[in-house]
């Protein structure tokens, strides 16, 4: 024991003389040092063994603690916080904490600071190890950032803070104190909860030090603010000594709070923070989801506010991972959209939060948008019903489908909730539709349906509703189950039945049309074979009338195959056979179509139709054609047509043209009839199709019309026989006023009534009528002509089918019947001038002549072949179509006679004389008619003419007409005349199309062939089409020689050099059209006229120059034609097997002409290349270098559209290629893409500038790559910025080249790298800034010269041009360029940018050039210093420039100058603005030296402030500048920099040294300037003026007011008055006194009017302030003249003329108002003797009474009873009795004159009874005077209206003393 008792005695022993030593301290001093020695070390005892030692440390802690509490001890806090650091001992700590915080506030400010790394250093193991201490050192960290001044943003000191403060080891600790501070901008003050938005219980314990109360409160010791606390915290973490990282958290929280000070900051370090953290991260996203939602148990933080949960929800909508926290994501949803959750937003809390809420729960909609979007399959499956659930309850709880306004308001936000609502529920839905949607009930596509017709919300909700379904739309892509479908197909059905203002079963009024939805679902849902699908486009199209364009235009498309598989594109995901069609595509069954529109079911069914009118007609229509569409394409499967645009059109041709494609159809038509159920569809179809010419009302007769005649020719009689029975009902269809109507339904009479199973009763009836009607045609007379033109038509039919059905049992007596009515169409041919008579005489001729009805033999003896042949020439002439075929099918008729001329060669000379008329339709009919006479039915013109069933008629037999029609066309194909020989090549085609066939027309193909191609090389297009779909045509009749042979042709002209396919030329030969080529008496037009001008002219390089230019012509043509008509088979047939197989060289011309600009050439050659080209990437890469080669070479052609191609095409070619493919070329494609930019061709130039973006592209795209391509995107740019720069380019005229160029310009700079763009990075900005000027537009010059003609100012004008010039891409650009500076670019820069700032002309390069300097100052101050001097220089040259703007960005420029210049250079520059101001006589100098040190006070704040003494004096004085822009300038810099008057008196003896230089001056502008100067010192002084500024200040104040009157100089005079009132000013120095009476008096008498009321005001104030002397005498003297002047009138003011001129009104009632106020307030009663108070008296009362007899002014005589009031108080000092008897009198005067102002307005009344209580207390010294003011005062009592004067009059009674 005895060890260790010596042991604790030790320490006892130790402790007790350190007890001992602070005991014997007597001084604060001495007890200070001893506590800085050994109070660290005594503390250190607590963890001694002994608990004695404990004690006894303790009890010395204790008496050290009422030893401390003076304020100037000093305690030793930096050994005790280290003490702190070092040991972890809990007693320890919690007394070195004790005096620590003792301590720390008693500390100087950098001493604390220098604590601030040893406090933070090791603070996260401080509180993992105490939480309690540490809560006290983060508040101490926190009091002293109060105290912390942080560096610039950016500069090394700011960037060495983390370094310093040891966080860039300890990053630990520097998490700690980031994470700390953003739980100090969640903490509030608001201890009514445990726990905070975002803080649990532990987290508010911390910020609160444990439950201390007084922490966050300011009145307590070492108690703080907790706003301005926050502040200081969160621009501490905004500074270097944290990372971006350690922010992230506390910027969020920060830039979500309600104080602006933080959100600001807070916003500013999120957009840095967000990119350097990962939202991927989970322990990221747990913290975010943490915060949002709060944490569980009574200890557990809440959820965040509104503001930080928008904020969050911001952030997860960036994270793909966030979306697997399903538990977490689904709470959210159900807490923002539901009322009864925790945190829910209600409407009630809605109109409290406001737009807060609204914003949280708009942000919510998107990351339900982001969780459909983002989400995993699986994921997505489990929590979309959820959210979806949630979602519909929101939008039912506001009111479903009828919007509830009453409960949910009519704000816009609930309404636009609503909105994102039902478009979360579309995005859902589409991401998990298997989940949602496709359930066979189809819940929620009907509850969107049912929101949509009835939702009563408005057009927004509408949209939104719209949207959802369009994303619900895309949820049905696949193929759907049986059950599903049918659901969906009943769904569709019921919503094309609603109609707007319906009211369904359900109670909800139908406000809107569902049927766009449902056509759009049925046509992309549902399958092109589903019927119902098909009926609803049906139902969508309608009548037409209702129905809204869209509607229509989706029901159209639902029913063309092309545009369904448009609207629903096939996905083959793996397979390469693009033939493979998905079932989705397959057509309706026939059956099942027909009977879904036509079926007894339907609205259209015929055997309810009877006699009725088509219900939607348009539709019906639409359906019949479409269901006969799918008749056809089912018959010709599967030789079928390509599913295109042109698909309906492509199968009418087929179907009318191909003979082979008809007898399959008719195949399938009588397969369709031996089938019992198809049989009856096929019948009912037929049935429908006739109902719709027959129909009352239908509309759409011409497609209904041609199906039914088209499907009667296509079907055998059996199944026509349906239609016999009906035969009656198209009785008013013949006779209708609709020509195509009445000539479908009389050729559809004529097959019924010739049909064997028709009634010959009503047919024979029927055709008695027609007869009656045709024989009286020339009595017929209006309508009757349309009655007789159908009867003609009807019979026509009738007795040619009739013929042909009977032909081999008919005899002569049965043609003798058909004589009369042959006659008569002849008849009516040769006389009737009616064009319809004329037209059914024609077709009636046309159809009896092609069944041989009608032919020469029946014409006699009336009528002869030649006439009739001459009739119809006659009319053929006139350009009728229908006689040309006429002529054709009389001439089937007519035998061939080769003795002598027949009919027929006669019919043939005709039609070959028709090629004069110029219409093509004309000379393709004449084509189709020369194929009818000289090939009769074998033609193929006629395989659609035999409309009933059975074989072609006979006709008259031919030998050798065939061959020598194809002689005779073949030979006109060799003419120079125009006409012919566009005639003979399209007869040519026709022969070959519809008689190529035949054996005699095989045996000439070759010769054909030579024909067609000297077509090609024409200059009519329509020759050169003409003659291409010959070409093509031959190629399918020819043999493997002759297509080889065709193909080596044709690509021999396309390749070469010459237009090999132009033929031989004539001297007929026309070269260019008539009028081209003008002489004077006549043109150019012939290979003859070419000769014969050269001869004229002795040019005979002439012929060479004309050849030339129709060669070239001849060339381009012929290329044009190339294709047009399915030359492309014939190249991909050759490519397989042919020529083109042997000969590649073809490609690299074909690839440039796929880009020629004429658009002919352009389809041609694409066709070509397609069919070409079966893998066009691998062709292209296997000769890409020839090419590539073909196109340079040509790119500077002779041929602007080689040129116009090349260009085009390598911009193609190198846009699809990999760079390493082109990039050996790309040196020379820049250079000859300049060259073609300058091209003469306008067109050519465009082509260039493409191919000049698509290189920019290239090059941008290479500046972005990296180092890697560095140096090839260097030598790019060495080519490509000169030309950007250059006249061609920015500098060029047209709008669009220098469009570019900006646009090419700035992509460059935008994407570049440093290392690329840096070495241009000099010659780039001063280039730029010169060409800021040249982009202005050309006319904003004048304008702003005639600025005043447009109603603005020049001002205005160029402000509108800063404006641009700080906007515009063109300074981006610039900056971009320096923020790639160096030290050594920087240097380069130095003189570029000199040469740009004195060399610009214009505004914007002048404004540019500061903007350059100011950019340069801030952002790039390291580099920028150096050369700061240099251009502080510069750029005060610059700010005297003419134009305001231009001078004042300069000056701001000097102002960010003067951050980095030298001290000496600021010096020169304040000099320089002195010197401007004081010197130069412009006074816009004055308002640039205003403006150049305004700019330096605010943007180079501290050097201002550090020559502050050399500045202050000067601007001061200066703010009194008489110019007021100037003034205005300088105000606002003495505003800036100065915070109150007492700055004045600090450089008071400078100002007033500065202002007594310039009193003197001969410039009366300085003079006055500095006169204010001096007078506005004397009110900064105020009141309690020493006495020795009072002797700084009298000097020039006594000098101020030398001299004559000057505008303002009342101020200087108003200013001394106040030099006179202030205290000790003038009370020890009489001489002072008296100058100043002298100045005063003597100011007094100026006669300048303006002037005189204002010093006459201000001797009223200075004879105030003197009572103890008497100057009333002089006063008297000085304003009793000019009130007589005054009263004297304006006669008696002469002398004002001179002296400032004659006063007006106002004026002269402020002169008479301070006159008399001065003349009764110099009355003096103290130290007056009686008689000369009763002078005084006397005199005043008589120019008063006199003022108020003759001056009725309100002014006037406020003044005097304000002045009498001030009279009377002092004679109540006086005055007592007994007083003389006159002065008595004279007061009771007095008194009078205050009661004469009953007219006087309220206010000067009132102050007249302010004047009566006045003088109420002298007559107690009179019994005379208190009557006499008793009266005044009850008679003015009783007439007074006002009750505040009647007040007043009240008081003034009761300060009257009692008798």
């Amino acid at each position: 024991m005895a060890p260790t008792e010596s042991l604790e005695a030790k320490e006892l022993s130790l402790v007790g003389k350190v007890e001992l030593r602070i005991a014997l301290t007597d001084s604060d001093t001495k007890l200070e040092s001893i506590l800085n020695t050994y109070l660290p070390p005594l503390l250190l005892k607590l963890a001694s063994d002994h608990v004695s030692v404990r004690n006894k440390v303790i009890s010395i802690c204790q008496h050290v603690n009422t030893r401390i509490k003076a304020p100037q001890i000093k305690l030793p806090v930096a050994a005790l916080l280290k003490q702190y650091k070092e040991n972890v001992n809990a007693l320890i700590r919690h007394f070195d904490l004790l005096y620590i915080q003792q301590g720390l506030d008693r500390l100087p400010v950098s001493v604390r600071l220098d604590l601030l790394p040893l406090l933070v250093n090791g603070i996260h193991q401080n509180f993992l190890e105490s939480a309690r201490h540490t809560s006290s050192l983060f508040n101490m960290l926190l009091k002293l950032l109060h105290s912390l001044t942080l560096p610039p943003r950016g500069s090394a000191d700011d960037l060495g803070l983390r370094q310093q403060l040891g966080f860039l080891t300890a990053v630990e600790d520097a998490q700690f104190v980031a994470s700390w501070i953003g739980r100090l901008i969640l903490y509030t003050s608001d201890r009514s909860r445990k726990s905070l938005p975002g803080l649990n219980v532990e987290d508010c314990s911390f910020l609160q030090l444990y439950d201390n109360k007084d922490t966050w409160q300011p009145s307590a010791a070492g108690g703080m603010i907790l706003v301005e606390t926050k502040v200081v915290a969160i621009k501490f973490l905004a500074s270097g000594a944290f990372t971006d990282t350690e922010r992230f958290f506390p910027a969020l929280f920060a830039s979500s709070d309600p104080n602006s000070r933080l959100s600001d900051i807070g916003d500013d370090m999120l957009k840095r923070a967000v990119p350097a953290i990962s939202l991927e991260r989970d322990e990221i996203l747990e913290y975010l989801f943490q915060l949002y939602l709060g944490t569980k148990g009574s200890d557990g933080s809440l959820p965040a506010r509104a503001p930080l949960q928008t904020r969050i929800l911001g952030l997860l909508c960036k994270s793909k991972r966030a979306t697997s926290y399903k538990a977490e994501s689904i709470q959210i949803l159900r807490n923002g959209l539901t009322s009864d959750s925790q945190g829910g937003i209600t409407s009630s809390t809605m109109g409290k939060q406001g737009l807060e809420a609204s914003k949280l729960r708009a942000q919510i909609f998107a990351y339900a948008n982001w969780l459909a979007r983002m989400s995993e399959t699986a994921d997505i499956d489990m929590v979309a019903p959820s959210l979806v659930s949630q979602l519909r309850g929101y939008i039912e709880s506001q009111g479903w489908p009828i919007y509830n306004e009453e409960s949910s308001g009519q704000s816009s936000h609930e309404v636009s909730l609503r909105s994102l609502g039902y478009e979360s529920i579309g995005v859902l839905a589409r991401a998990s539709p298997t989940a949602i949607v496709l359930d066979v009930d189809l819940d929620l596509l009907r509850w969107l349906f049912d929101s949509l017709a009835a939702d009563s919300a408005g057009r927004e909700v509408n949209l939104s509703i719209e949207n959802a379904l369009s994303n619900v739309l895309g949820a049905f892509g696949g193929s759907l189950s049986k059950e599903l479908e049918t659901s969906l197909e009943g769904l569709l059905l019921h919503n094309m039945q609603r109609q707007p203002g319906d009211t369904e079963g359900s109670g909800n009024t139908i406000v809107r049309s569902t049927q766009f939805t449902a056509v759009r679902f049925a046509n992309r849902c549902l399958p092109f074979g589903n019927t119902k699908a098909r009926w609803i486009n049906a139902l969508a199209i309608g009548d037409g009338t209702n129905t809204r364009r869209e509607v229509l235009e989706e029901g159209r498309k639902g029913l063309d195959p092309y545009w369904y598989r448009m609207l629903n594109p096939e996905k083959l995901a793996d397979t390469r056979d693009k033939d493979v069609a998905s079932s989705k595509y397959d057509f309706p069954r026939l059956v099942d179509l027909i009977e879904q529109f036509f079926g007894s079911n339907s609205l259209w069914n015929p055997s309810t139709l009877q006699d009725k009118p088509l219900p939607m007609s348009d539709a019906y229509s639409v359906a019949t054609r479409f269901c006969h569409n799918v008749l056809l394409h089912q018959g010709l499967s599967p030789d079928l047509p390509a599913l295109d645009s042109e698909w309906e059109r492509q199968l009418e041709i087929l179907v009318s043209n191909d003979g082979k494609a008809r007898e399959k159809i008719k195949i399938y038509v009588r397969n369709l009839a031996a089938n019992a159920a198809t049989r009856s569809a096929l019948e009912l179809l037929l049935v429908a199709e006739f109902n719709g010419i027959v129909a009352p009302t239908s509309k759409e007769i011409s497609s209904s019309g041609n199906c039914v005649l088209q499907l009667c020719s296509l079907s055998p009689d059996p199944v026509v026989s349906k239609l016999v029975q009906h035969v009656g009902l198209l009785r008013n269809s013949i006779n209708c006023t609709n020509r195509s109507l009445r000539e479908t339904a009389s050729r559809l009479f004529g097959i019924l009534a010739s049909h064997p199973d028709c009634s010959q009763t009503e047919v024979q009836g029927m055709m008695s009528a027609y007869q009656s009607k045709s024989r009286a045609w020339q009595e017929a007379v209006g309508s009757q002509y349309i009655d007789v033109h159908g009867a003609v038509l009807a019979i026509a039919f009738t007795l040619s089918r009739r013929s042909f059905r009977t032909y081999s049992s008919a005899t002569p007596m049965d043609k003798l019947k058909n004589k009369p009515f042959i006659d008569v169409i002849l008849e009516m041919l040769t006389s009737t001038h009616d064009k319809t008579l004329l037209d059914a005489a024609i077709v009636s001729i046309y159809e009896l002549s092609l069944f041989r009805t009608l032919s020469p033999d029946s014409l006699l003896p009336t009528y002869s072949a030649v006439a009739i042949v001459k009739k119809l020439a006659e009319h053929a002439q006139k350009g009728n179509e229908n006689a040309v075929k006429a002529l054709g099918a009389f001439a089937m008729q007519c035998e061939e006679d080769l003795a002598e001329r027949s009919a027929l060669d006669q019919i043939i000379d005709t039609l070959f004389k028709l090629y004069s008329l110029r219409d093509p339709a004309i000379q393709f009919a004449v084509g189709e008619a020369l194929s009818y006479a000289a090939a009769g039915w074998r033609s193929k013109a006629l395989s659609a003419a035999l409309d009933i069933e059975g074989s072609p008629p006979p006709s008259a037999s031919r030998g050798m007409a065939l061959s020598s029609v194809l002689d005779r066309i073949l030979e006109e194909c060799k003419t120079t005349k125009p006409a012919l020989r566009q005639a003979s090549v399209i007869w040519l085609l026709c022969y070959i199309q519809f008689c190529g066939h035949l054996p005699s027309v095989q045996e000439r193909l070759r010769d054909c062939q030579i024909a067609f191609k000297g077509f090609l090389a024409d200059r009519d297009s329509l020759n050169q089409e003409t003659a291409s779909r010959g070409l093509s045509l031959l190629y399918e009749h020819g043999d493997r020689e002759l297509k080889d042979d065709l193909v080596r042709d044709l690509v021999g002209s396309f390749t070469g050099t010459t237009a090999n396919m132009s033929g031989t030329i004539s001297a007929d030969t026309q070269l260019f059209e008539p009028g081209a080529l003008p002489t004077g008496d006549g043109s150019v037009t012939t290979y003859k006229d070419i000769m014969s001008l050269a001869a004229e002219v002795g040019q005979p390089s002439l012929v060479y120059k004309f050849m030339s230019l129709a060669a070239n012509n001849a060339i381009w043509s012929s290329r044009a034609a190339f294709g047009r008509f399915g030359l492309s088979s014939i190249f991909s047939d050759s490519n397989a097997d042919g020529y083109l197989a042997q000969n590649p060289k073809l490609y690299p011309a074909l690839f440039r002409y796929r880009f020629d600009p004429n658009t002919n050439v352009r389809t041609s050659m694409n066709e070509i290349w397609t069919a070409l080209v079966r893998e066009p990437t691998a062709t292209i890469d296997k000769h890409f270098d020839s090419i590539m080669g073909d196109l340079l070479k040509n790119i500077l052609g002779k041929e602007w559209r080689t040129r116009q191609a090349c260009c085009a095409a390598i911009a193609d070619l190198v846009q699809s290629r990999p760079a390493a493919k082109y990039e050996k070329y790309i040196g020379d494609i820049w250079t000859l893409t300049f060259k073609v930019c300058d091209d003469i061709k306008e067109s050519v130039r465009t082509a260039a500038m493409a191919l000049a973006r698509v290189l920019v592209g290239i090059l941008t795209r290479r500046l972005e790559a990296g180092d890697s391509s560095t140096r090839t995107a260097g030598a790019m740019l060495k080519n490509v910025l000169p030309f950007l720069l250059s006249p061609s380019g920015l500098e060029s005229p047209a709008q669009d080249v220098q469009a570019f160029s900006l646009s090419a310009l700035l992509q460059i700079i935008k994407k570049s790298n440093k290392a690329a763009l840096r070495p241009f990075v000099p010659d780039l900005v001063g280039r730029l800034i010169l060409l800021l000027s040249s982009l202005e537009p050309e006319g904003i010059e004048y304008v702003r010269l005639r600025a005043e003609q447009y109603g603005v100012t020049g001002q205005q004008i160029d402000d509108a041009r800063l404006s641009g010039v700080r906007g515009s891409p063109m300074l981006e650009a610039i900056e971009r360029c320096l923020d790639f500076l160096d030290e050594k670019s920087m240097q380069e820069l130095r003189a570029a940018l000199e040469n740009a700032i004195t060399s610009g002309l214009g505004l914007p390069s002048r404004v540019g050039g500061s903007r350059v300097l100011v950019s340069l100052s801030t952002r790039h101050n390291v580099l920028f210093k150096p050369y700061a001097n240099h251009f502080l220089k510069l750029a005060r040259k610059q700010v005297l420039d003419r134009n305001d703007t231009i001078s004042a960005s300069y000056s701001a420029a000097c102002g960010y100058l003067a951050r980095l210049a030298s001290d000496e250079e600021i010096v020169k520059l304040i000099e320089y603005c002195r010197k401007l101001y004081f010197d130069s006589d412009d006074e816009r100098h004055r308002l640039v030296a205003g403006e150049m040190v305004f700019a330096t006070s605010k943007y180079a704040t501290d050097r201002f402030n550090a020559l502050a003494a050399e500045i202050l004096p000067f601007v001061f004085l200066a703010k009194h500048d008489s110019y007021d822009r100037a003034k205005s300038v300088f105000q606002d810099t003495w505003n800036e920099t100065v915070g109150g008057s007492r700055t004045v008196l600090l450089y008071l003896d400078e100002i007033i040294s500065l202002a007594m230089q310039y009193l003197n001056s001969p410039r009366w502008a300085l003079k006055h300037t500095a006169a204010f100067t001096i007078a506005e010192t004397i009110n900064a002084a105020g009141a309690e003026m020493s006495d020795a500024t009072a002797q700084v200040i009298w000097p020039g104040i006594e000098s101020a007011m030398d001299g004559k009157t000057w505008e303002g100089k009342e101020k200087i005079l108003q200013a001394l008055v106040k030099f006179a009132r202030a205290k000790n000013v003038v009370t020890e120095d009489e001489g002072r006194w008296a100058q100043i009476q002298k100045i005063m008096l003597r100011e007094s008498k100026r006669n300048n009017a303006a002037y005189r009321q204002h010093a006459l005001a201000c001797l009223a104030d200075y004879v105030e302030l003197r009572e103890s002397i008497q100057l009333g005498t002089e006063v008297y003297e000085i304003t009793a003249p000019i009130i007589e002047e005054v009263l004297a009138g304006p006669e008696a003011m002469d002398h004002d003329m001179q002296s400032g001129g004659l006063p007006s009104k106002t004026v002269n009632e402020g002169i008479v108002a301070n006159a008399q106020a001065a003349l009764l307030r110099s009355i003096n009663p103290l130290g007056l003797a009686n008689e000369d108070l009763l002078s005084s008296l006397s005199r005043a009362l008589a120019l008063t009474a006199r003022t108020f007899s003759e001056i009725g002014s309100r002014k006037v005589h406020n003044a005097i009873f304000e002045a009498e009031q001030s009279l009377f108080r002092k004679l109540q000092r006086v005055l007592r009795s007994p007083v003389p008897k006159p002065v008595i009198q004279v007061l009771i005067e007095f008194v009078k004159t205050l009661f004469r102002t009953g007219d006087q307005v309220e206010q000067t009344r009132t102050k007249a009874a302010e004047a009566a209580a006045a003088f109420a207390p002298l007559t107690g010294a009179d019994e005379g005077m208190r009557v006499a003011l008793m009266e005044e005062i009850t008679g003015a009592r009783a007439q007074e209206r006002s009750v505040t004067v009647q007040q007043s009059l009240e008081r003034a009674r009761q300060a009257i003393p009692d008798a």
